[in-house]
């Protein structure tokens, strides 16, 4: 058993004995960019900067002579040889480094189904190469040569060797006031994707976006909450979490107006009978408490599920007044400020592209 340890955050992870240094950063949770896992292309190659390793069969092409006497390796071939590996990657709070968004990356609508009276979703898989993301990010959808601007939707599934993308989108109401122009931009991007957009059609996506994913090397109890299509990024990370192990408890907690707004409770059921560690409540704001199911919405019914989140990470995700109120319920409960991560879905956008720099407003 070796040690690779991340440097700058000090981080560090187990990697048995004949694993590369790739699939132990894997099963720890974070994902080194790779592409052929074969030592052909280099998208993994890292700067090691103390410890020994062999770097196995390697083409030139992706790891020069010089690379290598710089102190470069190939860490999909790489398998540490002594106690500690020290190599130079991650940012210093050991978050994960972003992937370069891409700009109309072409897909084509493989499946299109309601999920609710008022959400659809769209799988999107990639003609050429796909949108590499984390596991929480966004991408930006739309299609400005027909005069449908591009909106901001959150991923809902981890990242898959196909590159297929599943977005959750909600159907904008009207506005309740004078009509403005972000307003008509969210009601004719939602429109367009629930009366228009076919199957088989192609579309173009901008991305991925976003820092609402954590620190995939948490090792804390995991509290989700998520309101309307909030529960799109959170699937998203969770699926990421149970699919490579993770075994701390994480329990999703979701608020609905209605029994008729709830969506993925197959999928969620399957993951709390396969994984243990999972559990998921559902809480209804405006329906009376049915069979399994609690009445009041999350800051209500929080505290006498968790009375204490001291050692919890928490994500939040939904409206900004959903992530609001349940941000201030968890600090009350005791969750640390740099364990709450959160996400506020707005139903209204001004069009264009999003800033991948800025905080981002994505659509219920």
């Amino acid at each position: 058993m070796s040690r690779i340890i991340l440097h700058p955050s000090g981080k560090s992870v187990e990697c048995a004995q004949g694993d590369t240094v790739l699939m132990a950063l894997e099963r720890a949770g974070y994902a080194l960019p790779n592409n052929c896992r074969a030592g052909a292309c280099g998208e993994c190659k890292v700067k090691v900067l103390t410890g020994q390793f062999d770097q196995g069969m390697v083409l030139d092409m992706a790891l020069s002579a010089d690379e290598r006497r710089q102190g470069y390796g190939l860490m999909c071939m790489a398998k540490p040889i002594s106690e500690e590996l020290s190599i130079e990657w991650g940012a210093a709070d050991a978050r994960p480094k972003l992937f370069p968004p891409r700009e109309d990356a072409l897909y084509v609508v493989v499946d299109k189904r309601p999920l609710t009276p008022r959400v659809v979703e769209l799988r999107l898989r990639p003609v050429g190469q796909p949108i590499r993301h984390w596991p929480g990010q966004y991408v930006s959808l739309g299609n400005p040569r027909a005069g449908i601007p591009a909106r901001a939707y959150s991923i809902a599934n981890a990242p898959r060797p196909d590159g297929e993308l599943v977005l959750q989108i909600a159907r904008a109401a009207p506005a309740s006031n004078t009509t403005t122009n972000s307003t008509t931009t969210s009601l004719s991007t939602s429109a367009w994707v629930h009366d228009q957009l076919q199957v088989g059609e192609s579309v173009k996506l901008s991305g991925a976006y976003g820092t609402f994913i954590g620190d995939p090397g948490v090792d804390t109890p995991v509290l989700c909450l998520a309101a309307g299509t909030g529960l799109a990024p959170i699937l998203s990370l969770t699926e990421a979490a149970l699919r490579r192990g993770f075994r701390r408890p994480v329990t999703l907690l979701i608020s609905a107006r209605r029994q008729e707004d709830v969506y993925g409770l197959g999928l969620l059921a399957w993951w709390r009978t396969k994984h243990r560690n999972f559990d998921y409540k559902i809480t209804l704001t405006r329906d009376e408490a049915a069979a399994g199911t609690l009445q009041g919405r999350i800051p209500a019914v929080l505290p006498g599920l968790f009375p204490n989140l001291a050692k919890h990470t928490v994500f939040v995700a939904g409206s900004p007044a959903f992530v609001e109120d349940c941000v201030a319920a968890s600090r009350t409960l005791g969750a640390l400020p740099e364990h709450i991560h959160s996400e506020g879905f707005f139903s209204q956008q001004a069009p264009g592209t999003p800033d991948p720099a800025s905080t981002p407003l994505l659509v219920a």
